[in-house]
């Protein structure tokens, strides 16, 4: 039987504009905006609507402002029947899947939102970091590739995005060097990313940290689909695991490519990404070769998905 799962996108996926039509459309999804601002400090809505870009692509930003653009899509399909197996995110957008699961409220996983963002923005000024995308290397050869050239440093594998590409993560030294010794290993490209620190790296400690401290005090309820964690690629059902793996993700690897493997196993056929962009749509077409797959991006796209009722 064929199964569908909901996909989530993660940093890197925003874009100034995005999100402004379901906004327009829609007093609940202003709400949403007006608590993130309320929460910020800043007006996220102009940030996301009219930039500038630079500003957007901050970590503070950037990560609220995906995640209100997929719970915007979600609001709006509110009257429509989204059925679905499976719902998982990449690394920020496994809020989203806990929130469309009923884990988190809308309301809620905003609010953690917001703080995480927070405090990795803070963990990238206290320790300075980078990243590095690798294309062609197996997981083993990463894994020996970072440790010869993490020295002093540190440098990790941080995101496994498909069979053939591999994120690093770690002190700017460690990272190039990596990169260096990555071509050497037979890499078909290794090149350094233009980002705000070292994500899913042991220098985001100091927001593990933080971040534990606030979810201790969220209401998190038993999803009502599975979630596939970043952490383990296999779903999580209760929420003591949910909780503890939102902590260690932020130091893990989002081990994606793994996730895919795990749907793809488990029967799923269909993609729906829910949020600005289409890049884990295009991994998936690479690696699980659904039989359907959806971007729920703009007011169009939803209402060509549920019907022209969609509008408030």
């Amino acid at each position: 039987m064929s199964k569908t799962a909901l996909f989530f996108p993660g940093q890197a996926s925003q874009y100034v504009g995005m999100g402004k039509d379901l906004y327009d459309a829609s007093a609940e999804v202003r709400r949403l905006y007006q608590l993130a601002s309320d929460e910020i400090g800043e007006d996220i809505a102009k940030l996301s609507f009219e930039g500038p870009a630079e500003t957007l692509k901050r970590t503070r930003f950037t990560q609220p402002a995906i995640l209100l653009h997929s719970l915007a899509v979600l609001t709006m399909l509110k009257d429509a029947e989204l059925s679905f197996d499976y719902a998982a995110g990449h690394s920020l957008g496994e809020y989203g899947a806990l929130a469309v699961c009923g884990a988190m409220s809308f309301d809620d996983a905003i609010r953690a939102v917001v703080r995480r963002a927070s405090l990795m923005e803070e963990a990238c000024v206290a320790n300075p970091g980078t990243m590095a995308a690798v294309m062609g290397l197996s997981d083993e050869q990463i894994s020996t590739v970072c440790a010869e050239a993490a020295g002093d440093g540190v440098v990790v594998p941080a995101n496994y995005n498909s069979d053939v590409q591999i994120v690093i993560s770690g002190s700017v030294d460690a990272v190039t060097r990596a990169a260096d010794k990555a071509k050497e290993a037979g890499a078909k490209r290794a090149m350094l990313l233009e980002v705000g620190g070292a994500f899913h790296s042991p220098l985001m400690e100091p927001a593990r940290d933080g971040l534990q401290d606030y979810l201790q005090e969220l209401t998190i309820n038993e999803p009502s689909r599975p979630v596939v964690a970043n952490v383990t690629a296999t779903e999580v059902l209760d929420s003591d695991g949910i909780r503890r793996l939102l902590v260690e993700q932020v130091t893990s690897p989002v081990r994606w490519a793994q996730t895919m493997s795990f749907l793809r196993k488990n029967g799923v056929t269909r993609i729906i990404e829910i949020g600005p962009g289409k890049v884990l749509t295009g991994l998936a077409k690479r690696d699980m070769r659904p039989e359907q797959s959806v971007n729920l991006d703009t007011l169009e796209d939803v209402q060509a998905f549920a019907g022209a009722g969609v509008r408030e």
